[in-house]
C-alpha cells in the first residue's frame, strides 16, 4: 500500500508539473504556449511569404507536438484572432459573434511581416528534441516584443491559473523605450471588442477592470450598441437583454443584430420607454457592463512565476537588449571573418602565392608551402590562417584569380569595415540601439495597431435605485386583509424592496413580503419594517390588573418569523407608532377611579423583549388619548 501510495503521488507531480509547464500557462520570455510556440515554428520552417493550408500547418505541427491535430487547430484559429502574429484568408471565426471557423482545408494562413521580423534568429534559438526524438524544437522563441503582454493569455492548469489582459502594441513599446531611459510608466489593458474601461482598480494586472459596451442614442426610441465588452459575444448579451426584460428589469420592443465585421445592435423602445433613461438599467442588469479580474502567472526559468505586468515589461525589456546584443556580436563576428577571408584572398592572388604550389605534389606540402608565405602577411590579417582557410583558397578557380579585380576588393573590405564599425559602435551602447529598434517598430507597425479600448471613469450602478417602485399598501382592519390589492381604512406607500412588519393581540410580531392580498388574524399594528420605527406599546398583568408601557424598535428578524413582544402572563391594552400625543390612563383605586396621565418622552426606549415601566399600583380600567390625534390602532 504505501509503495501503491508513492508511485500515485510521483504520478500525480509529473502530471501537474507537465500541465503546468508545457500545457496551460505560457513563458515570459515568448509569451506563448508550447501548443502556440511549435505552430509558429512549423511556418517559420514552411515560410516562403505564400499562403499555406491550415490543415497543412497542423499535420506538419503534429510533428512536433504529441496531443492530436484538434487542439493544434484550435490554438492556431486562436492564435489567428489575437491579430499580431499571422496573416489569414478565409473564415477564421468572429470573435464578436462567437461563430466558429471554417474546416482546417478551407482556409489559410502564413506568418505575418511582425513575426517574421521579431520571433525568429536560429543563430540564438535554444532547441530541445521534440517529444519522439526526430526533430528539434525551440524551447522559447527569441521575441523582441513583449508578445505576453500584447496577446494576453488564459490558462488553467493543476492548482493554479492565469488570466493576463491584452495590452495595446504601441503603447508596450514605448513603456520598453521608458524602462531603458530610467523613466517611469504605466500599463493599462486594451481589448480587441473595443468598449469603454474603467482601470482604477487594475493594480498593475492584479486587479480588475470594469468594462463597458460601446452604446449611443440613436433617436429617443433607439439605442445601437457598437462595441461589446470583452469575454462577450453579440449573442450572449442580446441573451442577457431579453432576460433582463423577462424579468421586468427593462422594458423593450424589439432587439435586431445587424453585426458583420462590425457591432451593430438595434434595440427599439416601447411608448413611455426613452433611450437615455434605459441607459444605466443596460448597464446594471445586462453584459453592457462587466467586471475582469486578472491573475498573472507565467513560466519563468522552467518555475511558475507570480507577477505584475510592469515586471513582466521590465524582463521584456532586459531580454530585448540581451536578444540584440547576441545578435550584434554574432554580426560582428561575421563580417571578422568576411575582411579576413578577402583580405587573405587578396594577399593570395595579389601576391601571386598560388604560384608557389604549382610544382608541390603533396596536399601536405602544399599546406606547408601557403603557411610559411603568409607568414610575413601576419600582421595585415585578423587572425592566423587555419587549414580550412586554405583549403578555401585552393578551392580557387583559375578563371576567378585571372579576373581578379584588386581595386574593388579593397572596396568591399571598406564597405565591410564601415559596417564593422557601425556594428561595434551599437555593442558599446546596446541599450540605444534597443531604443532605436523599437522606435523603428513603432514606425513601421504602430499605426497597424491603434488603441480600441477607451479609458474613462465609470460611476457605480445603483441596481437597488433602478429597481425601486413605489408600491401602495392598503389594510383594511375590519376584515384583516393586506396588500397591493386591498383598499382598507389604513394605507401607506412603501418601496418593492420593504418588507411588513405585523404586530399580533397575542403580544407577537412578524415580518412578511409585501403580499399582494393576504389575511392577518386579530392584528394589532401593521407598518413598514424599517428598523427605525419606535413602537409604543400599552399592556396589563393578567393576575394583578396593573398597567405596564414600553417603547421598542424591531431592528432584527428573520422573514415569516414569529417574535414575542410581550411576555407570557400580559394582556395586550394598545400598540402605536405615534409619540406626539398623551395618552390617558383611568386606573381603579380605592379612593375611586384616578386618571394617570402618560408621557412617551419619559418612557424609556427598550429592546422588544424587555419588560417597561409599570405606570400605576392600582388596575387599569381603559386607556383615553388626550389630544385629537389617532393612532394607527387602539382599543
Amino acid at each position: 500500500m504505501d509503495d501503491l501510495k508513492q508511485q500515485m503521488k510521483d504520478h500525480f507531480i509529473k502530471y501537474a508539473s507537465y500541465v503546468i509547464l508545457d500545457r496551460a500557462i505560457p513563458n515570459v520570455v515568448d509569451g506563448l504556449k508550447p501548443v502556440q510556440r511549435r505552430i509558429l515554428e512549423t511556418l517559420w520552417r514552411l515560410n516562403d511569404e505564400k499562403l499555406h493550408k491550415v490543415a497543412n500547418v497542423v499535420g506538419q505541427t503534429m510533428q512536433l507536438h504529441p496531443h492530436g491535430d484538434a487542439p493544434i487547430y484550435e490554438a492556431l484559429v486562436n492564435l489567428a484572432n489575437k491579430g499580431f502574429l499571422l496573416d489569414t484568408q478565409g473564415n477564421f471565426g468572429n470573435i464578436y459573434t462567437g461563430d466558429p471557423s471554417a474546416a482546417a482545408r478551407y482556409i489559410e494562413t502564413r506568418l505575418s511581416l511582425l513575426a517574421r521580423q521579431t520571433l525568429f534568429n536560429p543563430d540564438i534559438t535554444e532547441k530541445t528534441p521534440s517529444y519522439d526524438g526526430r526533430n528539434l524544437e525551440p524551447c522559447v522563441l527569441p521575441a523582441k516584443i513583449p508578445l505576453l503582454l500584447m496577446q494576453g493569455a488564459e490558462g488553467i492548469a493543476v492548482g493554479m491559473a492565469t488570466h493576463i489582459f491584452p495590452h495595446n502594441f504601441q503603447e508596450l513599446l514605448e513603456a520598453e523605450i521608458a524602462y531603458l531611459e530610467g523613466k517611469n510608466f504605466r500599463l493599462y489593458p486594451d481589448f480587441p471588442t473595443g468598449g469603454i474601461m474603467d482601470k482604477s482598480l487594475y493594480d498593475k494586472g492584479r486587479g480588475k477592470v470594469k468594462l463597458r459596451a460601446k452604446i449611443e442614442i440613436k433617436d429617443p426610441k433607439t439605442l445601437v450598441i457598437r462595441e461589446i465588452c470583452y469575454g462577450t459575444t453579440t449573442e450572449s448579451l442580446i441573451r442577457s437583454i431579453d432576460e433582463a426584460a423577462k424579468k421586468g428589469k427593462i422594458k423593450i420592443e424589439s432587439i435586431n443584430d445587424y453585426t458583420a465585421q462590425a457591432v451593430e445592435i438595434e434595440i427599439k423602445l416601447p411608448r413611455g420607454q426613452y433611450a437615455e433613461e434605459l441607459l444605466d438599467a443596460l448597464y446594471g442588469f445586462t453584459e453592457c457592463e462587466v467586471s475582469l479580474n486578472s491573475q498573472v502567472i507565467v513560466i519563468k526559468d522552467s518555475f511558475p512565476w507570480e507577477t505584475d505586468v510592469h515586471e513582466i515589461l521590465a524582463y521584456n525589456a532586459t531580454k530585448l537588449v540581451e536578444f540584440l546584443k547576441k545578435e550584434l556580436e554574432i554580426e560582428r563576428d561575421r563580417l571578422l571573418e568576411r575582411i579576413f577571408y578577402k583580405t587573405l584572398e587578396r594577399i593570395f592572388i595579389e601576391n601571386k602565392i598560388y604560384k608557389k604550389i604549382e610544382t608541390i605534389k603533396t596536399l601536405e606540402g602544399i599546406h606547408e608551402t601557403l603557411q610559411s608565405a603568409f607568414l610575413p602577411y601576419r600582421k595585415k590579417l585578423l587572425r592566423e590562417p587555419t587549414q580550412e582557410d586554405r583549403n578555401r583558397l585552393l578551392e580557387i578557380p583559375i578563371r576567378r584569380i585571372s579576373r581578379f579585380d584588386i581595386d574593388k576588393n579593397r572596396e568591399e573590405i571598406t564597405s565591410l569595415e564601415e559596417a564593422l564599425e557601425g556594428v561595434e559602435k551599437n555593442l558599446r551602447n546596446v541599450k540605444k540601439f534597443a531604443i532605436r529598434y523599437l522606435k523603428d517598430l513603432i514606425v513601421q507597425f504602430g499605426d497597424m495597431f491603434p488603441r480600441k479600448t477607451k479609458i474613462r471613469a465609470i460611476e457605480e450602478i445603483d441596481r437597488r435605485a433602478i429597481e425601486t417602485k413605489e408600491i401602495k399598501v392598503g389594510f383594511d382592519s375590519a376584515s384583516g386583509f393586506i396588500g397591493t390589492k386591498v383598499a382598507g381604512d389604513l394605507s401607506f406607500t412603501c418601496t418593492n424592496f420593504d418588507r411588513i412588519l405585523v404586530c399580533f393581540q397575542d403580544g407577537t410580531y412578524k415580518v412578511i413580503a409585501i403580499p399582494e392580498k393576504q389575511y392577518l388574524e386579530k392584528a394589532a399594528w401593521v407598518g413598514i419594517a424599517d428598523k427605525k420605527t419606535i413602537l409604543h406599546a400599552i399592556y396589563k398583568n393578567k393576575k394583578t390588573g396593573q398597567g405596564w408601557a414600553k417603547r421598542f424598535i424591531v431592528d432584527k428578524f428573520i422573514l415569516e418569523k414569529s417574535y414575542p413582544y410581550l411576555v407570557e402572563g400580559e394582556e395586550f391594552l394598545m400598540i402605536s407608532s405615534e409619540s406626539d400625543h398623551l395618552v390617558e390612563v383611568h386606573c381603579a383605586g380605592k379612593a375611586g377611579v384616578k386618571s394617570i396621565f402618560l408621557d412617551w418622552n419619559e418612557v424609556p426606549l427598550k429592546a422588544a423583549h424587555t419588560r417597561g415601566i409599570r405606570i400605576a399600583e392600582e388596575k387599569i380600567k381603559k386607556i383615553v388619548f388626550a389630544t385629537r390625534k389617532k393612532t394607527r390602532k387602539k382599543t
